[in-house]
């Protein structure tokens, strides 16, 4: 596009700009392929209500390996993947900020290395200044079994003392990790 087509183009109206010629019949075209793919999801979904001799419901397997998973490729994957990988970042940077900041135990990890601890209280001063999320992602870390600390959860304050152990080495729990990611983007 040269100048004067670029002054023409912004002298025009706003909405003569977007404005097309469409004949009415490429409108309806496009309006029953849309509602022709509204259809064909409705059938799919086993919790539509649509009804219709030509309707056929999938049926439910709790057996199925993609039970209760949103469709591979899908918007709600994606959110999914991205989240998985947000949250494996935030356990990751806790991990080393424990170990960063707290003292070696003579206990050892799988791989040979010193477990660390840090008490509660210190740990909820640091972190807090990165995330307020800090008992969410000690509960995260939990359940992968790199951190281990007494009782459910842990309150500021009542449970300050409470010590907080680094169950794995950071390089074991990199790999972990990494691991996982690998097998999220391979699926």
């Amino acid at each position: 596009m040269d100048h004067a087509e670029i002054d023409k183009l912004l002298k025009t109206p706003m909405e003569m700009r977007f404005c097309r010629q469409v004949n009415l019949s490429d409108k309806v075209a496009l309006f029953n392929k849309q509602a022709d793919q509204h259809q064909k999801g409705q059938a799919a979904n086993p919790f539509s209500a649509a009804e219709g001799s030509a309707l056929t419901k999938p049926t439910l397997d709790k057996n199925d390996p993609n039970y209760g998973r949103p469709v591979a490729g899908s918007k709600t994957d994606i959110r999914g993947k991205r989240a998985h990988t947000h949250i494996s970042k935030e356990v990751l940077q806790l991990c080393q900020i424990i170990y960063e900041n707290g003292e070696p135990l003579e206990e050892l990890t799988e791989d040979g290395r010193n477990k660390i601890v840090i008490s509660f209280g210190e740990l909820f001063q640091i972190y807090t200044s990165i995330s307020n999320k800090v008992v969410g992602v000690l509960l995260r870390a939990r359940k992968h079994k790199f951190v281990d600390f007494e009782g459910e959860t842990l309150f500021q304050r009542r449970d300050d003392d409470v010590p907080v152990i680094l169950c794995k080495s950071l390089p074991e729990i990199g790999a972990i990790f990494q691991a996982q990611m690998d097998q999220i983007q391979n699926s």
